[in-house]
């Protein structure tokens, strides 16, 4: 029988992967708690109802990529596509929508049915924060610029730049909405068939279209600056103010949507040019209608998403696994010796490592293998001077150190 394979767009993390996976976590998660966001953590499917009301009913995610399906007991259950609406739909199940601001952050997989290329799959994972409750565009600044000094902490910042526009307030969207709409609606003959169907429904999405033909006429398409509201327009100055003040640079991109009502004012994206075609690393915005959508009261919220994939190719070196240190000992009378200093290395956060059997040349040999930096020998006579014999198995260099030692001596 052919040995069984992971599903097409789902990959093992193992080794290398692993260690740069779990590293772009961590130091996401170490650097927005110094930010003040803490960690939340949301279940990997919820009702159906949570993603097609939140993400559109009409949108390409509900339509063609939510993994979704009846349970046993009749109900529709989808795969979190993303981690914005599980995390929203907490905060109302939770009752912390009179508890607010709410700063939280997320990590963990996500899914989506569709095609996958260099740094996307069908499993994929992200880190995301949320920062909930506030209005201002300082909020909007400070988890922008969270955003940054995670890429900053990963090393990354140098191969990103942060791309910033602006959605308006409502009055502002209806707006160009209507302009949008004469402009497409002029050149529709030449438009694809995926942005004439937008136009009827959502103009914003033809300009994020990646067709070359859409993207011709998207270049001479109205920006949305001539529509803004003087208080839209206050609010984006004072965003551009504020990420000025905590030294985040960005440059401003007219064509950066997002296609929902709920969302206005900020959208963002920290993008490359290292990744080819998928250049979006990091990228959000404000979301202020969105917690009412999910039956909770109007409630002002801003966010983002990074593809942790997407993160960890761009990372130059992978962290080093933990290097081991092989406790040997020499025949079978001093094994038990060797489990209690096995065990008092590990309890000071030390990787250590035995072989299960095998004579001192065997072990000598596997611990050479693993890539040992030491080897604690453990012999009857050593035992019995409260001692063991330390090698560096770099230099070849030997002492004896006080078994009650052994862990100070590796700090």
């Amino acid at each position: 029988m052919a040995a069984l394979q992971p599903v097409r767009g789902t990959r093992d993390l193992i080794g290398e992967d692993q260690r740069r996976h779990q590293h772009v976590i961590e130091t996401a998660r170490r650097v927005a708690e110094s930010y003040g966001f803490d960690p939340w953590t949301t279940p990997i499917f919820e009702d159906t109802r949570v993603f097609a009301r939140t993400l559109g009913e009409t949108s390409d995610v509900v339509t063609k990529e939510m993994y979704s399906f009846q349970d046993r007991g009749g109900d529709g259950i989808t795969l979190r596509p993303e981690g914005t609406a599980g995390v929203c739909r907490a905060l109302v199940s939770n009752g912390l929508t009179q508890s607010l601001p709410q700063k939280v952050f997320y990590a963990g997989p996500m899914f989506r049915y569709e095609r996958p290329q260099k740094g996307r799959y069908r499993q994929f994972h992200q880190i995301g924060l949320e920062l909930i409750g506030p209005a201002e565009p300082l909020a909007d600044a400070e988890a922008i610029a969270c955003g940054h000094a995670i890429l900053a902490a990963l090393g990354v910042a140098g191969q990103v730049v942060l791309e910033l526009n602006t959605l308006g307030d409502a009055e502002s969207r209806a707006a160009y909405r209507a302009a949008l709409v004469a402009y497409f609606t002029a050149h529709e003959a030449a438009l694809s068939a995926d942005s004439r169907e937008r136009l009827a429904r959502n103009p914003l999405r033809i300009l994020d279209s990646k067709d070359e033909g859409d993207r011709r006429i998207v270049a001479d398409a109205p920006t949305i600056v001539p529509f803004l509201t003087t208080a839209a327009a206050e609010f984006y100055a004072g965003l551009k103010r504020a990420l000025d003040a905590f030294g985040v640079p960005f440059v401003e991109n007219p064509r950066i949507v997002r296609g929902l009502d709920y969302y206005g004012h900020t959208a963002f994206e920290f993008v490359t040019t290292a990744l080819g075609a998928q250049g979006t690393v990091m990228g959000g915005g404000r979301y202020d209608g969105l917690i009412g959508e999910m039956g909770g009261p109007a409630t002002p919220a801003v966010g983002w998403a990074a593809g942790v994939e997407r993160l960890a190719m761009l990372l130059a070196e992978p962290p080093a696994a933990a290097v081991a240190i092989a406790v040997i000992p020499v025949d079978a009378a001093t094994e038990t010796a060797a489990i209690g200093v096995l065990q008092q290395l590990r309890a000071a956060g030390l990787r250590a490592e035995m072989a299960y059997r095998g004579n001192l040349k065997r072990r000598m040999e596997r611990a050479n293998r693993i890539g040992a930096r030491a080897a604690i020998i453990l012999g009857p006579d050593d035992l019995a001077a409260g001692v063991a014999q330390v090698k560096d198995l770099a230099s070849g260099s030997q002492l004896a150190v006080a078994l009650s030692a052994l862990a100070a001596h590796f700090a």
